[in-house]
């Protein structure tokens, strides 16, 4: 799950229990009858987190379209195309499991090529499925404004919180909303959720399946469990991972957070200067200290970094960006490190890989699809009074992370939202398990057994470790859970705990 701007608002064994729904098909038929049909080619523009295409292309990897209604109301009227990728199942095939690994905005078909290593052992059994929803990169990917223009959007700082800041934001939320509106207005209406949830559908039956086996990551959680309330009786084999609570408000979800982000930072300033080498300060208050003043001399000073300025917005993001995962954390000490004694390169590194920012100064639709999926998911308009709370609430738990979050720019979003997307029932559906990480910096754990009880059908998983999400965190104990259940059907125990890997 994404913010926008500055990101911040933008194992034990455990026993299992035998799945009591439908064992899935040993063979798959082809297409369903009346269903759309995909054509599979070769891959012919995987791009990597940096724009760049992959050193090595796996040459049994196969993308296509599918053809879905642009509003559904009108079924017989425009269509879209939905960009979908498929890793062909390695041995004796179940089916198909299909994949949504957040934003909202980010691209399925780049990021499953880039996740199939990890996923080999799901692929022995399953054609592994991807795709770019609507309103994302090849699927009529939502655009506001050219390179030149985004730079000036996300490098926009978020500190000092006082009036002049808050004038800016606002001036440029306009300027992009309208630039979303200009060259994107059409697309714009019918990207959100509900509208995903009924293509993932047409996905199901395009690749012949009767029902979905789905894994959802972050916002794949929302998107997976109004597809459970949608369709209950489709629901094949189902995990929940990193979980959003559809029901928050702006103000919620700002507040909850910016506490997530605030727990991430400081665990990884307690572990940077565990062993006295930390590049950061040589105690935790020292450290903090050191990062508060970096980001105060941005303020009035941005570095450059070659033909570009490292601003205390996109240092800020570049920070929050690598406490998604433990695994970044030496290379956040290595860019903050550098960033104090005046080289801005590595922070900006991890600020564009956030923002979906080329090396050719290009971006792809993080950033784009981002507000334009979660203001359509949501009637709420916050006015200025509801924006400066959440920043006050904010910024009295992180000085760093603290800002009105992304409701500032759904305010004034050209697009009326609809709440259907926040209100989740799967009752009817098959076991769904669901995944909550104690650490997890984006999606606070308090929202999985939230997501939990709403959905009436799931089980929870609570993982003790750090980082946003837990089935691809290293941990075995996770790993084992969830493999157990897509392959072989079992259901964790109520109450299942995984150990921090």
């Amino acid at each position: 799950m994404r913010g926008v701007l500055a990101v911040a608002l933008l194992v034990g064994a455990a026993g299992c229990s035998a799945v009591p729904a439908e064992p899935v098909a040993q063979s798959v038929p082809g297409p369903q009858a009346g269903a759309g049909q995909v054509e599979w080619g070769p891959c012919t523009d995987i791009k990597r987190p940096d724009g760049e295409p992959p050193a090595r292309q796996d040459s049994s990897v196969r993308c296509g379209k599918l053809t879905v209604p642009l509003d559904y109301d009108k079924p017989d009227g425009e269509k879209i195309d939905l960009a979908l990728i498929k890793m062909p199942a390695t041995g004796q095939r179940l089916g198909s499991m299909v994949f949504n690994f957040g934003g909202p905005g980010a691209s399925g078909v780049d990021t499953l090529d880039q996740a199939g290593k990890a996923l080999a052992p799901l692929r022995t059994r399953y054609d592994l499925v991807s795709f770019d929803p609507r309103g994302v990169e090849r699927s009529s990917g939502v655009r506001c404004g050219n390179g030149a223009e985004m730079d000036r959007f996300t490098a926009l700082d978020t500190l000092p919180p006082d009036d002049r800041t808050h004038r800016e934001g606002e001036q440029m939320n306009k300027q992009f909303a309208a630039l979303c509106q200009k060259n994107s207005g059409k697309i714009l209406p019918y990207v959100g959720t509900v509208n995903a949830a009924r293509d993932m559908d047409r996905i199901r039956a395009a690749v012949g399946d009767p029902k979905l086996n789905y894994v959802g990551m972050s916002y794949g959680t929302q998107l997976g469990a109004v597809y459970a309330t949608l369709f209950p009786k489709n629901v094949g084999r189902m995990v929940l991972d990193a979980p959003l609570d559809p029901t928050i408000t702006f103000e919620q979800r700002t507040v909850a957070q910016t506490r997530g982000f605030q727990h991430a930072y400081d665990s990884f300033l307690q572990a940077c200067v565990k062993d006295g080498s930390c590049a950061v300060g040589k105690d935790v208050p020292t450290a903090n200290t050191n990062v508060e003043n970096l980001m105060n001399e941005l303020t009035a000073k941005p570095l450059k970094v070659r033909d570009r300025e490292l601003t205390q917005g996109l240092a800020s993001t570049g920070v929050a960006a690598a406490l998604y995962s433990e695994l970044t954390w030496p290379f956040l000490e290595q860019a903050l490190g550098e960033a104090l004694q005046g080289h801005g390169e590595a922070l900006l590194y991890l600020a564009d890989t956030y923002t979906g920012r080329s090396t050719d100064g290009s971006y792809s639709t993080q950033m784009t699809s981002f507000p334009a999926i979660t203001c359509v998911d949501t009637a709420e308009r916050p006015s200025e009074t509801d924006l400066r709370r959440t920043e006050q609430q904010a910024l009295q738990i992180s000085p760093l992370f603290g800002s009105e979050g992304s409701g500032g720019l759904c305010r004034v979003w050209p697009v009326k939202g609809s709440d259907q997307a926040r209100h989740v029932n799967a009752t009817g559906s098959a076991p769904i398990v669901v995944i909550g990480g104690k650490g997890d910096p984006a999606t606070p754990y308090e929202w999985a057994p939230k997501l939990t009880a709403q959905l009436k059908t799931a089980t929870l998983v609570t993982y003790e470790g750090e980082g946003h999400g837990a089935y691809l965190s290293g941990s075995k104990c996770v790993r084992g859970l969830v493999d157990s259940y897509l392959i072989n059907g079992k259901v964790p125990q109520k109450g299942a705990t995984c150990p921090a890997a």
